[in-house]
């Protein structure tokens, strides 16, 4: 560590003594509290009256007339916060108490009336023998402004696969891409999702909460999650006369990058509501320690809008969203010839160096999606619920190349050299049966998709056209302390392809069908343990990238090639995982056994290829069995009075189990650590807190031998400081105030994961202020 690094770091250690002893700061530890509002699920509009109170002490208070409720004093530890009002259903959340939480409260309303006695069942949508995390409230504000694989990468077991600065996708155990299932507000994401440098083409600002359930999902969610799924999940809609909102401002200092998000939504009465939102992202090039990347710029422009209808028995909402962005591709990513490439694999340094700029050259991806979203629910007077989702979406992806045609009249037209026009329906019919015996609940339903992709440029992939039905049928079983699960789903899938081979047009067919089942069971062994356990199976088509690729790729700088011999991937899951909830200490490891038939995956091979448009590495689609096998573990602990720390760690494990060797591109293992201090109220300020953390990400060594173009980059450290405070600016509103500083020592490193580490260096410090105003 060099002078600098010094310096710094004796900075951020005296701060943070300093905040620790000094005694206008010093608090009693039992001085805590606990505040927050409680809503109506459905409406979002606040419920007066409710009791809310701590179930270890019997200490609560009742909810004032807009909703809001405080209980103090209280100790630092966990405990376990009861809300209830009659007419809703109980809801018991547990809290880590260090100095204040802020706790929403959602209640559901009970379906009871004086005719009929109805209780309606939770929602399978998830099962509860799986590995969920969930990432809401102050942490997901916290990642304001990121990208949705950069915020999802704060979760335990979760990575992004990284093409340059702008260009982030998520990586569950090691998997991604067409392997994790997004779901964007309950419907399945249908972009260009195949492609290594193809983000999600998704606004988290319109995410309420972020949820990863990690392992094989397919019985509920559909063939290819083979690796999880990501929802995506808007807060309900409100529905009383009332209009509120939220603002949400950005800045980075890396890039010069703004981001502006604003969010209102109101209710008509009689059960009608509507929301709107919509971002504004500008960046420009983003900074390396020593160098800038040129043309690393992003622009975007995202909307969103909903309105729906509720009432007792009966809901339905429109919703509709729009993405659209444009992303530079970092200009030394492409290459004139081979000599030039061997050098920059050689020297370590881009070509190409340049200053700062906003402006978005060639090459750069320009991406529209469209979704239009309609969903109905409705519960018979003979129990259950059955709800029925219908969707459109339009995923408009152009990639232009670094050079123009040759032809001036041609290069005037400005037009992309690769465009990907994909248009999917689907449609889902659920119903979910009333408990029976209060006891076994379930749901069965059936799904299914058409799409069809248009391609004009130059050939990377064929055009297409794909049916896809499937079946499912789920149960649940509570009885003590266990409870189990058991699920069963068919899919069937007909995709035909369209393509010249020497100006013949051939239209090959393909048609897969499996089967996916799942088994689980939980085991509570008291209100601190839980344990538990899921084995399940899935099953994958190879996409129509993996089976006819064959050109440059050039979001990704690099020349692909399919195999139409590839055969469907089969997945054989088993999740083992115990969490600890204690009074200080929260704990949860979770084991993972994962093996993949006909695994397919991008071999790079020997020597690049050199066409009109340059050097490129090659990669081709080759199949193998694999096994993905590893732990996540995670804890957070109160160390002392104000003071508490979290650990992370996630160890992953891949093998080729046919030639014995490593699998190319898997993520090494990394250690996250932090502390944070908790301050508390000091002056107007309430909340303030400060907090430092590491992440040390590991060389990957487990990779064959000469199976790549460079041996994967060192192991690397990076520090990171947050802080934050609330400034109030009425009695039930404030103004949420949020600083981040990343890679503080400006450590020159490449991540294993990042397509772009042959050419330069990952981005260097950032620092990021964040406002949030809800009104």
């Amino acid at each position: 560590m060099n002078h600098n690094h010094h310096s710094i770091l004796s900075i951020v250690l005296t701060f943070l003594l300093v905040c620790i002893l000094r005694p206008t700061f010093a608090q009693d530890p039992c001085d805590c509290f606990i505040k927050g509002v409680v809503l109506d699920r459905e409406s979002r509009q606040p419920i007066p009256g409710a009791a809310v109170f701590i179930k270890e002490l019997q200490k609560g208070t009742v909810t004032d007339a807009s909703g809001h409720y405080r209980i103090e004093p209280l100790c630092q530890g966990t405990y376990t916060l009861i809300s209830r009002i009659l007419g809703y259903q109980e809801v018991a959340q547990s809290v880590v108490l260090v100095h204040t939480s802020e706790q929403t409260v959602l209640l559901t309303e009970d379906d009871i009336h004086l005719q009929d006695v109805n209780v309606t069942a939770q929602r399978a949508n998830a099962l509860t023998s799986q590995t969920i995390s969930q990432l809401e409230g102050k942490a997901l504000d916290q990642t304001r402004g990121q990208s949705l694989g950069d915020a999802l990468r704060t979760m335990t077991g979760v990575t992004t696969l990284q093409t340059g600065s702008s260009i982030t996708k998520p990586v569950i155990h090691g998997m991604h891409s067409n392997r994790v299932l997004i779901l964007n507000n309950g419907i399945r994401q249908e972009g260009q999702q195949w492609g290594s440098e193809h983000a999600p083409e998704i606004d988290p600002f319109v995410a309420n909460r972020l949820t990863v359930i990690k392992g094989a999902t397919g019985v509920r969610f559909g063939s290819d999650a083979i690796g999880g799924v990501i929802l995506v999940e808007p807060a309900p809609l409100p529905t009383l006369k009332t209009v509120h909102g939220e603002l949400n401002l950005v800045g980075f200092t890396n890039g010069r990058q703004g981001v502006a998000s604003l969010q209102t939504e109101g209710g008509f009465g009689k059960g009608f509501g509507w929301r709107v939102q919509g971002t504004l992202k500008r960046g420009g090039n983003v900074r390396t320690p020593n160098y800038f990347l040129d043309n690393t710029g992003i622009s975007e422009q995202n909307f969103s809008g909903s309105l729906g209808y509720r009432s007792t028995r009966f809901r339905s909402e429109l919703y509709y969203s729009r993405f659209s962005t444009k992303l530079g591709i970092f200009s030394g990513s492409h290459i004139g010839s081979l000599t030039d490439l061997q050098t920059v694999l050689e020297n370590g340094e881009p070509l190409i160096k340049s200053g700062f700029s906003h402006a978005i050259r060639r090459p750069n991806q320009q991406i529209a999606h469209d979704l239009l979203k309609w969903r109905t629910d409705w519960k018979p007077a003979s129990g259950g619920e059955l709800s029925l989702t219908l969707a459109r979406q339009f995923d408009d992806r152009m990639e232009y190349d670094l050079h123009r045609p040759k032809n001036d009249s041609l290069a005037a037209l400005n037009r992309p050299e690769l465009r990907f026009r994909l248009t999917t329906y689907t449609g889902d019919l659920v119903f979910e049966h009333k408990p029976v015996a209060n006891k076994l609940t379930g749901s069965l339903g059936i799904s299914g998709f058409y799409q069809y992709n248009i391609m004009n440029g130059r050939p990377l992939i064929p055009n297409f056209r794909t049916y896809n039905a499937g079946l499912f049928w789920i149960e649940k079983l509570k009885v003590n302390r266990w409870e189990y699960e058991a699920g069963l789903r068919y899919d069937y899938r007909h995709m035909q392809v369209f393509r010249y081979e020497r100006q013949v047009l051939e239209k090959p067919l393909f048609v897969f069908q499996n089967f996916s089942g799942t088994l689980g069971a939980t085991y509570s062994l008291s209100d601190q343990w839980t344990t538990r356990f899921n084995a399940g199976s899935s099953w994958r088509a190879p996409n129509v990238s993996e089976l006819f690729s064959d050109g440059v790729h050039h979001g990704a700088a690099a020349y692909e090639l399919g195999d139409r011999s590839l055969r469907p991937e089969v997945a054989y899951n088993l999740n083992l995982s115990t969490e600890y909830t204690g009074k200080k200490v929260q704990a949860e490891i979770g084991f993972f056994y994962n093996t993949i038939r006909n695994y397919i995956y991008l071999k790079p091979q020997a020597e690049p290829i050199l066409t009109i448009r340059g050097a490129f590495p090659s990669f081709k689609y080759t199949q193998t069995d694999a096994l993905y096998a590893g732990l996540d573990a995670s804890v957070q602990a109160i160390l002392l009075p104000k003071l508490s720390g979290t650990s992370k760690l996630s160890l992953l494990y891949v093998q080729d189990l046919v030639l014995d060797q490593p699998v190319v591109m898997t993520p090494p293992n990394r250690w996250e650590n932090g502390l944070r201090y908790d301050v508390g109220k000091w002056n107007k300020l309430q909340e303030v807190f400060v907090g430092v953390g590491n992440l040390w990400v590991a060389r990957q060594n487990r990779v064959p031998a000469n199976s790549d173009f460079l041996p994967p980059p060192p192991a690397y450290s990076l520090w990171n400081l947050t802080a934050g405070f609330a400034l109030p600016v009425s009695a039930h509103h404030q103004i949420d105030v949020g600083f981040t500083v990343t890679n503080l020592f400006n450590t020159v490193y490449r991540d294993y994961l990042n397509r772009f580490r042959y050419y330069a260096d990952d981005p260097g410090r950032n620092a990021s202020v964040r406002l949030k105003w809800k009104f």
